[in-house]
């Protein structure tokens, strides 16, 4: 079925976020369709890290509205928006592990949050396992975060991403900071977990070889709007300058 004959699973219309003279996103647009993987390029400042803010309700947009499923995010109020989040996995920049905790612990933490989206199913022993088992990393059950490599701590922020089993995950920059071989490796596990779960991604970065093997689409933001948008084979052979900058080493 054509792509504009599909009802998103998440939509972004003409989104405008301002902070006093500094016109951030100008109009932004965006829409994801079931089981895609949407990656979205932009140069720092681009306005990449406040369009996913206002994605998941932690900034208002000046203008413009956010759909998850068909429902506006910015006429929630908080109850119904941490209901929604609960529909969203979301792997941060740096894992954002908590140090204090064991990697037991940092995986429970959602689930206590959220008790009534997993009550009924399998106790939190067996989600925290599963969760590991799909990253390959149950042995780490009772690490500490400092006690793993940098590569096995983004795993596990990644099973706690999906330890409530969202419809949608946003990966903001997953292989920063990860050398050439655990980067690859990380690439091939969000293919996996695609696969698995059939989820609808959105993965923020600045690594043109993630974007060549997880992209099914791809958006080029500058200055806070769309500026191109297609396959990374369409984007790749733009005869556009400020498209090709993105594509140089």
């Amino acid at each position: 079925m054509d792509e504009d004959k599909r009802q998103p699973v998440l939509e972004l219309k003409n989104i405008t976020k301002s902070f006093g003279d500094n016109h951030v996103l100008k109009g932004f647009n965006l829409q994801l369709y079931e089981g895609e993987n949407l990656t979205i390029m932009g140069k720092s400042g681009s306005g990449k890290s406040v369009m996913v803010k206002c994605l998941v309700g932690l900034l208002k947009p000046d203008g413009g509205s956010i759909s998850i499923r068909g429902e506006d995010i910015t006429k929630m109020g908080q109850k119904e928006l941490d209901i929604l989040r609960t529909e969203i996995g979301f792997l941060f920049q740096g894992s954002a592990l908590y140090d204090s905790m064991t990697v037991r612990e940092n995986l429970e933490f959602p689930l206590r949050r959220h008790r009534d989206k997993v009550e009924g199913s399998e106790d939190t022993e067996v989600l925290v396992l599963e969760a590991l088992e799909n990253v390959g990393l149950a042995k780490t059950i009772d690490l500490m975060p400092a006690e793993l490599s940098g590569g096995m701590q983004r795993r596990v922020a990644l099973a706690r991403a999906l330890i409530l089993k969202p419809k949608i995950l946003m990966y903001d920059e997953p292989t920063t900071g990860l050398d050439p071989i655990t980067s690859k490796e990380i690439i091939e596990l969000l293919r996996n977990i695609q696969e698995k779960y059939k989820t609808s991604s959105i993965i923020i970065t600045h690594d043109v070889d993630c974007a060549r093997v997880i992209s099914n689409r791809m958006i080029l933001l500058v200055d806070g709007l769309n500026y191109a948008e297609g396959t990374y084979e369409e984007l790749l052979h733009s005869e556009d300058p400020q498209v090709q900058a993105f594509f140089k080493n």
